[in-house]
C-alpha cells in the first residue's frame, strides 16, 4: 500500500517508540489526512514482527466504527468482527462503557495493540476523576494492552478536562504528542482541502431602539442572543443563499459536489429544508436523532448525487463523505472543538478535482469569529490548559520532547471583507421565544478567513 509522507512517518516512528519499550504513543493529525489508514498499517507491521495477538480499535460513533472495520479488514486481510479468526474487533466507546457481558480479560493474557480514535472524548487521568468513558479505558484497557496508539485531530477536550492517556508539559500544561501533523502541513501536501471561513455580518442592526454596526457589538451590548438570530427567516435565508451559490460554482466542476447544513434543532432543520427546496430549488435529505436509521440515510447520501444534507449533531467527526464541499454552520454549540470538527467534515479530498478548496459559512459571532482566526494553530493557545488536575504518570511510559505547540509559528491568518447591499426595507421581526424587536437593516458583508 502506498501511503502519504506523513503516514509512513507516523507509522515508523511508532513503530521505533514501542521497539524501545515506549507503551502508548499519540498522534495528532488534521481531520481529512488519513489516521485510520496510518493506525491500520502499524497494526500490520506489529503482526508481520509477530509483536502482537490481536488488535482493538475504539471509536466514537458507530459510523466510524464502520469505516475503522472496513478500513483495518483491507489493511490486514482479515475481518475484524471480534470473532473466530478474526485479527481483531473494533467497538464504540458507548459499548465500553454500557456492555454487561464484555470480557477484557484476554488483555492479561495476550499481546494486544490498542487503537483509541479521537481520544480526546475519554477525559480524566485518574478513575475517580474521569468521564465514564475515560474511567473504563483506565481502569480495564490501559494498564494491560502492550501497545497503545491514540489518534485525535482535536487535542483538547470543551470542558478542559485532560485527556485520558496523555501526557502534559508543565508549567503550561501543553500536551506532549509524539507526532504532529496539522492542517497547515496537510493543506501544503495536497492532503485535505484549503478552507475559507466565510463570517456573515451586517452594518445595521436594530435591536429594540438602539442600532449596532455588527452583530457581535449587538450581542455583546443587547438583549440580543445568538440563538434569535438562528431563527431569523431573513438572516438565515441570506446564508442559505450564500452557501448554495457556493455550491453551485462547486459543482460545475465537482457535478456530485454536496453540502453540509448543521441545524440548531430537529425544528429548524426542517424549516431550513423547506427553504432550500422551495426558494432555492434545492435537492435535500434530513437526518437526525430521531431517525429510525440515521446511519442508512447518511450511506445512502454518501454515494448519490443530492445536493444537501440537513443534519442535526448527525454529521459529527470521523463521517466520511468526501463529496461534502460547503458547511452552513448554524449550531448552537460554539466551542472551538465543536467548530474544528464540523470543518473536518468539508476537508477529505477527491481525486481529479483541480479546485481544491472547502467552505464554511456562518455568522460573525465572537466566539467564532476567534476560531477562523486560531485556524492555523493545531492546538488554540487558549483551550489547552486545565485547571486541579494532575498530568498521567505510568511507570514505563516514555513521551517524546516534542510538544504539540504551533504557537511559535507564524499566523498566516488573512482576513477580507466584501459588502452586499440588500433592501433596507426589511420589516423588524418578532421572535417567536422572546419578546426582543430585531431588524437587520443594513448591507451584509462577508469576513472570509483563509491559512493561506
Amino acid at each position: 500500500m502506498q501511503l502519504r509522507h506523513w503516514q509512513e512517518s507516523c507509522a515508523s516512528l511508532a513503530l521505533q517508540k514501542f521497539q524501545r519499550k515506549q507503551k502508548h504513543f499519540l498522534a495528532l493529525a488534521t481531520p481529512g489526512a488519513g489516521k485510520t489508514v496510518m493506525a491500520a498499517v502499524v497494526a500490520k507491521r506489529l503482526f508481520e514482527a509477530n509483536e502482537i495477538d490481536y488488535v482493538v480499535c475504539f471509536a466514537p460513533s458507530v459510523a466510524v466504527l464502520n469505516s475503522m472495520r472496513s478500513t483495518f479488514s483491507t489493511v490486514l486481510a482479515r475481518p475484524m468482527h471480534g470473532q473466530l479468526g478474526a485479527a481483531g474487533g473494533v467497538f464504540t466507546y458507548q459499548y465500553l462503557a454500557s456492555s454487561k457481558t464484555a470480557d477484557w480479560s484476554f488483555l492479561r493474557t495476550s499481546r494486544v495493540f490498542i487503537v483509541f480514535d479521537e481520544i480526546h472524548h475519554c477525559g480524566g487521568d485518574k478513575p475517580e476523576m474521569a468521564n465514564t468513558w475515560g474511567r473504563e479505558v483506565l481502569i480495564n484497557l490501559g494498564a494491560h494492552a502492550k501497545f497503545i496508539l491514540s489518534m485525535t485531530g482535536t487535542p483538547w477536550r470543551s470542558d478542559l478536562a485532560p485527556i485520558t492517556l496523555a501526557s502534559y508539559l508543565e508549567p503550561d500544561k501543553m500536551i506532549r504528542c509524539d507526532y504532529v501533523y496539522g492542517i497547515y502541513d496537510a493543506i501544503k501536501d495536497g492532503v485535505c482541502r484549503l478552507p475559507e471561513v466565510v463570517l456573515i455580518d451586517n452594518d445595521k442592526l436594530q435591536v429594540n431602539e438602539e442600532a449596532f454596526s455588527s452583530l457581535a457589538t449587538a450581542m455583546a451590548n443587547s438583549e440580543l442572543k445568538y440563538s434569535e438570530l438562528l431563527i431569523d427567516k431573513q438572516a438565515v435565508r441570506y446564508l442559505l443563499k450564500t452557501a448554495v451559490k457556493q455550491l453551485i460554482i462547486a459543482r460545475q466542476e465537482q457535478p456530485n459536489a454536496a453540502g453540509l447544513v448543521v441545524a440548531s434543532s430537529v425544528h429548524e432543520a426542517a424549516n431550513i429544508r423547506h427553504i432550500l427546496e422551495s426558494e432555492f430549488n434545492q435537492t435535500t435529505v434530513m437526518v437526525s436523532y430521531r431517525e429510525t436509521d440515521p446511519q442508512t440515510v447518511i450511506e445512502r447520501f454518501r454515494t448519490s448525487d443530492t445536493q444537501w444534507i440537513v443534519s442535526v449533531t448527525m454529521i459529527s467527526e470521523g463521517t466520511d463523505i468526501p463529496r461534502l464541499r460547503v458547511c452552513a454552520h448554524l449550531s448552537l454549540v460554539r466551542t472551538e472543538l465543536f467548530f474544528r470538527q464540523v470543518l473536518g467534515r468539508i476537508l477529505r479530498m477527491m481525486p481529479n478535482i483541480l479546485n481544491k478548496k472547502a467552505w464554511l459559512i456562518s455568522f460573525a459571532e465572537k466566539s467564532l469569529l476567534e476560531f477562523a482566526q486560531r485556524l492555523q494553530q493545531d492546538i488554540p493557545e487558549q483551550i489547552v490548559r486545565f485547571e486541579k488536575q494532575e498530568s498521567p504518570s505510568e511507570p514505563g511510559q516514555q513521551f517524546s520532547d516534542e510538544a504539540c505547540n504551533s504557537s511559535a509559528q507564524k499566523d498566516k491568518t488573512l482576513t477580507s471583507s466584501k459588502n452586499w447591499s440588500v433592501n433596507s426595507q426589511v420589516p423588524a421581526n418578532v421572535l417567536s421565544n422572546s419578546g426582543l424587536l430585531f431588524s437587520l437593516q443594513g448591507s451584509y458583508r462577508q469576513k472570509v478567513f483563509s491559512i493561506f
